[in-house]
């Protein structure tokens, strides 16, 4: 996931773990939003930091013309980068944009403000599978932002991958033209494909999923830093582990390119609004979130950097050929099998580690 530098203004920004490019195609009237009578008795400022590309193109500049409020928006790189710099104390940060593991793990270490629901109308809008996540149970330090799933990136004229075996268990044509990433969620994936929970915390369990994978990496030509979407477009790989946004992105590149969630299922990740402890315009922050949830600015964010919208009324507003691409928004019976992964805490989660760095080195 790899995220860059901070933006010196509020500038208009393309898409987050790989953009589809592409104008945007939702006719959002964002002055005609119904009016606000109540704006925080604060200085009219908030301080937004979010991962790279990962905005509407008018959305900063929209937000302040309706509301009198300046943005400042900086970015950051990865969930381990925003963690481990509001873990030293938050900086004057008012809103943040955490992975769903990680809200788990910032409320675990009292960095996130409890959320104040009544200054936040428009998440009456939230579909009801965001509506109580198990990161987060009755959303009370998270809104949801956008979400997607990881699963096989695959040239069509070469393989129809429907199982998680197709890269763990590779048919011998397929040696050597394989790409996983190179991080937990490959352990995540091996689970799935034991048949076991995503979030397992099963030490045996973990341990199988590693076996597995150590099996398999004869005919694994690399494990990939969130660059097999590359490979894949290249031509140097045919099937690879990956977000589906990284997959979305060059399957517009390369129309023989395609993404399936695998049939055992997968997981399922979701980012997220949250205030940080500290911040210096916690009132503004509610505003901000707030308007974020009204569905014509919500649904001009997704179709502009083709993510799916966890907010159900804004669907009206999305282009049909977004909520008919199943990599986009799959079917409910397929994200039925799919995780959203937790924060298992440290003990476990370094078992995870382990298992990866003994992949690895085998």
């Amino acid at each position: 996931m790899p995220r860059r530098r901070p933006a010196p203004s509020p500038i208009a920004v393309l898409g987050r773990r790989g953009f589809l490019g592409g104008t945007l195609a939702v006719a959002a009237t964002v002055g005609a939003l119904r009016p606000r009578a109540l704006f925080a008795d604060e200085e009219k400022r908030v301080n937004v930091y979010n991962w790279d590309t990962y905005i509407g193109e008018t959305t900063l500049e929209d937000f302040t013309r309706e509301t009198g409020i300046e943005v400042r928006y900086d970015l950051y790189a990865s969930n381990d980068e925003l963690f481990a710099k509001l873990r030293e104390g938050n900086p004057g940060y008012d809103v943040i944009f955490p992975s769903n593991d990680y809200v788990e793990r910032m409320i675990a270490a009292d960095m996130l403000m409890p959320l104040d629901h009544d200054r936040i109308p428009n998440r009456v809008h939230i579909d009801p599978l965001f509506q109580d996540p198990p990161f987060d149970p009755g959303r009370r330090y998270s809104m949801p932002y956008m979400w997607g799933t990881m699963g096989i990136g695959y040239r069509r004229s070469v393989a129809q991958p429907k199982s998680w075996k197709a890269l763990f268990e590779p048919e011998e044509r397929h040696c050597g033209r394989i790409a996983l990433l190179n991080d937990t969620s490959v352990i995540q994936g091996a689970l799935k494909s034991l048949g076991y929970s995503a979030n397992s915390r099963d030490p045996e369990q973990i341990d199988e999923a590693a076996e597995l994978l150590i099996r398999a990496k004869a005919c694994i030509k690399t494990f990939a830093p969130d660059t097999g979407q590359d490979l894949l477009l290249s031509g140097e790989v045919d099937l690879c582990f990956e977000w589906n946004g990284d997959i979305l992105r060059v399957m517009e590149e390369d129309p023989d390119l395609a993404y399936v969630v695998p049939e055992e299922g997968s997981l399922r990740w979701e980012d997220t609004m949250c205030i940080p402890r500290g911040a210096p315009h916690p009132d503004n922050a509610h505003v901000f979130i707030d308007y974020i949830l009204t569905p014509e600015v919500h649904a001009s964010i997704a179709a502009f950097i083709k993510y799916a919208c966890p907010n159900r009324t804004a669907l009206q507003y999305l282009p049909r050929e977004d909520l008919d691409n199943p990599a986009i928004y799959p079917p409910r019976e397929v994200l039925a099998r799919c995780e959203v992964s937790v924060y298992k805490g440290e003990e476990v989660e370094s078992l995870y580690e382990k298992a990866l760095t003994r992949v690895l080195a085998a």
